[in-house]
């Protein structure tokens, strides 16, 4: 089959299958003439027009740059300071020389150990040393990078993120630490720690065992003697023209000859709690005292959280006098004439099981032993 004169797409078509046919002659007759007419649509496009362009314009790649701090003018230091430096140092002098020179097999002092356990790592460039990508800053310019680090006051933890990319010197965290804690704004306006969790007190073994005292006020323009019962949550109020330690131990006593001594009394750190003659009384009367944690009023919950019911307390009661609030008070207090959640019944001054009697008890009577009737008593220790 031979390729005559054609013209356009049919002539394409007609050398396609030619090419194909296995069994054809390819030859090529140089007095045989193809014409190919290309349409202005371009449709066949030819080679030449795919090739790559010649005159396009590169930007050239910047080399690599190892000290870019010797580029900047407004660095805290530069590498002719820190090659200077370096040069001046005692201890640097000489792991320069060991950089350049070998190392000994040995360390030969305290000193330099900080380097010779980074010997593989440590290069010089410039007369500067450098730990990996790290330059290490001689003596004379470290607080001037400690300077710059603590700039806008980013915290320890960002400072030394900043500063292990760029720097080193032996003791730089420590030195990093030191400048924020030395930092009064820092320091001012830090988060405060996380609050340990409260160790609850001990439950006393028996009744007034353990007792612990608050003032409440000033509350109604007087001030109040909160006195409770660890053991049974039993509540006495007083109120107090004073709250000076005499005042406070007059209280004290008349409780006492109520109910007896009691063997440990918890308070705060108030002035009529840690005087020399509050220290004299319970001294005297055989009663350890001990006050709760400063700027803590938690350590001494019992009696916080009974100044809060009485006060609750005295502001639903709108009639009478100061006294006259407080009496009812503290004789209807739910703590006095319902049981307790943990020990079931309210023992204040015995080990027997017995309730207080209030005006509830004149209508519930009980069959003695004797066969009388007889009312529920209070005993007392």
């Amino acid at each position: 089959m031979e390729l005559g004169k054609r013209t356009g797409k049919k002539a394409f078509i007609e050398s396609k299958q030619l090419l194909k046919s296995a069994n054809s002659t390819r030859t090529f007759r140089s007095e045989k003439e193809i014409n190919l007419s290309i349409r202005s649509s371009n449709d066949y496009v030819d080679g030449l027009s795919r090739l790559p362009q010649t005159n396009i314009e590169k930007t050239p790649t910047p080399g690599d740059t190892i000290l870019l701090i010797e580029h900047l003018a407004t660095t805290p230091v530069d590498a002719k300071q820190i090659q200077k430096w370096t040069r001046k140092d005692t201890i640097l002098s000489m792991v320069l020389r060991y950089i350049l020179n070998g190392w000994p097999s040995k360390c030969p002092s305290e000193e330099i150990r900080p380097y010779y356990s980074r010997k593989n790592e440590l290069c010089s460039q410039d007369g500067c040393i450098l730990w990996g990508g790290r330059v290490i800053i001689p003596q004379p310019g470290r607080e001037a990078m400690l300077n710059e680090l603590h700039q806008g006051h980013p915290g320890i933890t960002r400072m030394k993120s900043l500063a292990r990319s760029y720097i080193w010197w032996p003791g730089m965290d420590n030195d990093l630490e030191l400048t924020v804690v030395n930092c009064y704004s820092c320091q001012e306006n830090r988060k405060l720690p996380t609050e340990a969790p409260l160790h609850p007190w001990e439950y006393p073994s028996h009744p007034w065992s353990r007792i612990h005292i608050d003032f409440a006020g000033p509350f109604m323009n007087k001030s109040f003697l909160i006195m409770v019962d660890a053991y049974s949550k039993w509540i006495d109020i007083h109120v107090m023209n004073s709250t000076t330690s005499e005042a406070t131990i007059a209280k004290l006593q008349q409780t006492f000859a109520t109910h007896g001594l009691c063997d440990l009394i918890i308070s705060d750190n108030g002035a009529a709690f840690t005087s020399k003659e509050f220290a004299d009384y319970v001294k005297s009367n055989g009663i350890e005292h001990r006050t709760s944690a400063p700027w803590h009023p938690a350590s001494n919950g019992c009696a916080e959280r009974a100044v809060q019911s009485f006060k609750e307390g005295m502001k639903k009661i709108k009639e009478g006098t100061i006294q006259e609030k407080v009496e009812p008070f503290s004789f209807q207090l739910p703590y006095h004439t319902t049981n307790n959640d943990r020990i079931g019944t309210i023992r204040i001054a015995n080990e027997k099981e017995t309730q207080v009697t209030s005006r509830f008890s004149f209508s519930k009577y009980r069959e003695a032993s004797s066969g009388e009737t007889t009312k529920t008593k209070t005993l007392s220790r």
